[in-house]
């Protein structure tokens, strides 16, 4: 079954970069930084929700919505992300937390805080369209989409660890503290190898 990141890395090149840079008005290697940074917060999200009682919705959201179409032309969707519906898969994603997960995730990636919700919100479709390719190969269903996502944050948290703590505190709704995400931008992911080679 094709993973998230693997889709994403075939679907996510200098051209994309290029063009997403565009409309968020960023910088290419800013923005670059900036979705490495979000990747593994927007997975971590799904997980998060998933494991709380939200992995029906999830899954019901991506076979009716995401069936990862968008991604075999992904320069048509860019020109018409906000068309996707990525803000309120975004509100979904986040809840209450998107303000200050935009907030420290610009702080950590460089980006203003405008530039980073533009970003996420065309994110987060692509995501969410990841999985839906994933749920076509693999014809899993809300609990396999749970495992899955399990899966999936794991990934991300072998190739940094210290993500794990920081996506355990960001989605800690008992949580209070500030977060600080530097650690998923400074250590340098590179969740999409293609970008500025």
């Amino acid at each position: 079954m094709i993973g998230i990141m693997e889709t994403l890395n075939q679907t996510l090149g200098n051209e994309e970069l290029k063009a997403i840079s565009r409309q968020i008005g960023a910088d290419e290697r800013i923005t670059a930084t900036a979705m490495e940074t979000s990747l593994p917060v927007l997975i971590g999200a799904l997980r998060h929700n998933a494991s709380h009682g939200e992995a029906d919705e999830i899954f019901q959201a991506v076979t009716r919505d995401h069936d990862g179409s968008a991604l075999d032309n992904l320069e048509s969707f860019l020109s018409h992300s906000d068309q996707g519906g990525g803000e309120g898969i975004l509100r979904h994603m986040l809840g209450s937390r998107q303000h200050a997960v935009e907030n420290r995730l610009g702080m950590a990636s460089g980006l203003d805080s405008s530039s980073m919700s533009k970003l996420l919100s065309i994110l987060a479709p692509i995501v969410m369209g990841a999985i839906g390719k994933a749920q076509n190969s693999g014809r899993f269903g809300s609990e396999g989409l749970n495992d899955f996502l399990n899966q999936e944050s794991m990934e991300v948290e072998q190739r940094n660890p210290g993500a794990a703590s920081t996506l355990s505190l960001l989605f800690d709704t008992d949580n209070d503290g500030d977060v600080d995400l530097s650690d998923l931008a400074s250590h340098g992911m590179r969740l999409l190898r293609r970008f500025m080679h």
